[in-house]
């Protein structure tokens, strides 16, 4: 009998052991059934990082406070570099001659290089004789934003300016700097959107009509993923800026509105590009569905005018030419190089190049002023994010850094601290060998600020290059405080120069990277920069190649559109 019972127990635990087991495994068979693939691959990239942290064991390090003083403010002149390292695509071949400034879009090469060839014409051509004096061109490529800089920080001035539109003259005039018109329009050229064929009869079909405000109502209600350019840097991406504000308040463009209308757009925007090439590589993606461009650009483009419609918006792209000299002699000068690209043969070749298109488009807008434009992007910068963003940077301090790169590092970043507003959350992590977090995250206040340039301060450069290390830790960091402000918005800034010789490599964290969807934008210090490119193209951030003397501005530019 006791045999009986002992193996009616046996047999008991047994089948009590056997059904717990099969409910283990059904659990784990069925607990993902029903769940979003992205909330499980997040829970999974999680439980990885968690291991791989732990497996780095990254060292806190005590950070100290360093005095913020008037050198850490804003210094247009300091930042910008030498104006060598922007290109001369048109050299002078006489002793005397007028330097001209003048947008991408029309002193490149190729379909971009209209006034290039202009250039270059006028100068074989002899130039032009004032007073005795043989006069030729030298024409710089300066993006228009950066353009404005050079000039009213007086840090270089050419003899004339051409940029993408009056936008930027206007700034200048409220900058105090006088300018003397010489061409209202060199060329004519258009902002637009450029919408996907499918999204546009979409569009076309719920609202009646496809403009500006249709596609910014879309936006703002998730029905579409648009992008833009950086609007203190690119004609476009201002000019969308202005003419959003000035649709939705109706003329008044800082009204309550405007505003309004403006923000719940911006909320529902993927990211502000950099370049027009980065927004063209995330709409090849199925990022956005419509992004801006200007028509020379678009038209110049078969895949582009193929397969997307142009909607024009906001103010024309007028190419005006403005003097800048006293000069009178010089003043003559750019007045007959205007006259030379104003001939019937110039305005042939500008049409084989895309401008001067017929168009019923008509900017219906009251001129704008250079103190509002200003304010305007103000404005943007204090509205971009919807939400504070926790933002992470990530330095490489390995021996291959060591001299002109990290100086350069730290040098713009205490510089850049001014552009990043004070609502985000901050915090540094280097990495060499081993990875150390300088500063925990905290809100960017003056507190955080000094302890940040004090961390800065405190990098030096020895060792390896755990690159993916450091962003494990810093993903970890961004993680927890994300439990603190849930709708916080996330962001990684890698500082390196892109190469990677110890620790993890990216295969192995790639798909952690992805399931967190945290864009991780690099900048590069002497870099290999097709290394640092395949981190950011995982969540579609930027890189920056920048050399030690432009890093600055770079980086400026980049945390006025991000931070």
């Amino acid at each position: 009998m006791k045999k009986k019972n002992t193996g009616k127990k046996v047999y008991i635990v047994f089948v009590a052991i056997v059904s717990i087991i099969v409910m283990i495994i059904g659990l784990a068979v069925t607990k993902n059934i029903g769940r979003p693939a992205a909330e499980i691959e997040r829970e999974k990239a999680l439980s990885k990082l968690s291991k791989m942290v732990k497996e780095i064991d990254p060292k806190e390090k005590q950070p100290a406070k360093a005095i913020l003083t008037s050198e850490d403010r804003a210094n247009v002149s300091r930042e910008l570099p030498d104006i060598d390292t922007c290109e001369v695509v048109v050299r002078p071949t006489t002793d005397n001659y007028i330097e001209i400034y003048s947008s991408p879009e029309k002193a490149g090469e190729g379909v971009d290089g209209w006034l290039t060839k202009m250039g270059e014409e006028f100068n074989r051509k002899g130039g032009v004789n004032i007073n005795g004096i043989n006069y030729s061109v030298m024409i710089r490529k300066v993006n228009s934003g950066e353009a404005v800089d050079y000039i009213s920080s007086k840090k270089a001035v050419p003899d004339a300016f051409t940029p993408s539109s009056n936008l930027w003259k206007y700034m200048l005039d409220s900058d105090g700097v006088k300018t003397n018109v010489i061409s209202d329009s060199m060329v004519d050229n258009q902002a637009g959107l450029c919408v996907s064929n499918d999204v546009y009869k979409k569009l076309q079909s719920s609202y009646g009509k496809v403009d500006v405000k249709t596609i910014a109502d879309a936006t703002a209600k998730g029905e579409i993923r648009t992008g833009y350019t950086n609007p203190f840097a690119s004609s476009a991406g201002l000019n969308l800026l202005v003419s959003i504000l000035y649709e939705y308040g109706n003329g008044d463009i800082f009204s309550e509105n405007a505003k309004e209308g403006f923000n719940n757009f911006q909320n529902n925007v993927p990211y502000v590009a950099l370049t027009t090439m980065q927004i063209r590589e995330s709409a090849e993606k199925g990022t956005f569905d419509a992004f801006v461009i200007e028509y020379q650009t678009y038209i110049n483009d078969k895949t582009l005018s193929q397969n997307y419609t142009f909607v024009p918006y906001g103010y024309l792209h007028n190419n005006p030419l403005v003097a800048l000299t006293s000069n009178g002699d010089k003043l003559q000068a750019i007045q007959a190089f205007s006259d030379y690209c104003s001939s019937d043969d110039a305005k042939r070749q500008a049409k084989e190049y895309g401008f001067d298109n017929p168009d019923n488009y008509k900017c219906s807008y009251r001129e704008l002023s250079g103190d509002e434009l200003r304010e305007a992007q103000r404005f943007y910068k204090e509205n971009k994010n919807a939400n504070p963003v926790i933002c992470v940077f990530v330095t490489d301090v390995s021996g291959s850094m060591l001299g002109a790169p990290i100086n350069a590092l730290q040098t713009s970043l205490i510089n850049a601290m001014q552009y990043i507003n004070n609502d985000n959350y901050v915090g540094i992590v280097s990495y060499a060998d081993n990875v150390n977090v300088e500063l925990p995250i905290k809100e960017f206040d003056t507190t955080q600020q000094e302890y940040f340039k004090g961390a800065v301060q405190s990098l030096h450069a020895s060792g390896g290059t755990a690159t993916f290390d450091g962003i494990c830790v810093a993903l970890d960091m961004i993680e927890k405080q994300l439990e603190e402000t849930p709708n916080a918005t996330p962001m990684i800034f890698v500082l390196s120069d892109g190469a990677t010789n110890t620790g993890y490599k990216l295969e192995e964290i790639n798909d952690v990277v992805k399931a967190l969807k945290v864009p991780i934008y690099t900048i590069g210090y002497n870099a290999n920069i097709d290394a640092l490119k395949e981190i950011s193209n995982i969540n579609e951030a930027a890189t920056i190649n920048a050399d030690t003397d432009d890093i600055m501005y770079q980086i400026k530019m980049l945390f006025n559109s991000s931070l």
